[in-house]
C-alpha cells in the first residue's frame, strides 16, 4: 500500500553540527580529546607576524596599530590522546570550523600567553595544597607508592 506522505527527492541533511577534528601529531590517525580553557597567543613584534606570512611593511604597521595582537586563530590547549595514554599541551591553529593543526607546544609558546608563567607555581595555591597534590606522584623509603590502587 502507497504512502500518504511524499517521497523527499534529496537524501535528509543532519543539521547537527561536526565537531573540530583535532589528531595527534605523534599518531596521525588517533583523534584528540579536549575541551579545556583555550591560552590564546599573543604577538608583540613585528618578527612574529613575519613568520606566519605576513610582509615586514604590514607587520610594523600592525604592531604600531595594536601593541599587542591576539591571534583568534591560535591558541594553547591541554589535549588527551588515548594512544599516549595522556594529556600534552598542543598548539593549535585553526583553518576553519572544523580542520586544525595540531602540534606539540613549545616552552617558547607560553611566553606569547599573557598573565601565565608556566615556570612559576600558581600564588593562589597554598604551600600545604601544593606539595599535598605532588604526594602521589611520590614514593616510601621502601620503593612503593603512597597510595594503592586496587
Amino acid at each position: 500500500m502507497p504512502s500518504a506522505l511524499p517521497e523527499p527527492e534529496s537524501p535528509r541533511r543532519n543539521r547537527r553540527p561536526r565537531k573540530r577534528e583535532l589528531f595527534c601529531p605523534a599518531h596521525p590517525e588517533q583523534s584528540l580529546l579536549g575541551n579545556g580553557r583555550k591560552y590564546f597567543l599573543h604577538l608583540l613584534t613585528p618578527e612574529q607576524l613575519k613568520k606566519r606570512g605576513m610582509s615586514d611593511k604590514k607587520a610594523r604597521l600592525v604592531i604600531q596599530a595594536y601593541p599587542v595582537l591576539v591571534l583568534s586563530n591560535e591558541w594553547l590547549e591541554e589535549l588527551f590522546c588515548a594512544e599516549c595514554g595522556g594529556n600534552r599541551w598542543c598548539h593549535v591553529s585553526k583553518h576553519d570550523r572544523i580542520s586544525h593543526t595540531v602540534r606539540w607546544a613549545e616552552r617558547e609558546l607560553w611566553q606569547q600567553v599573557a598573565h601565565v608563567d608556566p615556570v612559576v607555581a600558581n600564588p593562589s595555591v597554598g604551600e600545604f595544597t601544593r606539595r599535598e597534590a605532588g604526594r602521589s606522584r611520590t614514593r616510601r623509603q621502601d620503593g612503593s607508592q603512597w597510595y594503592d590502587c586496587h
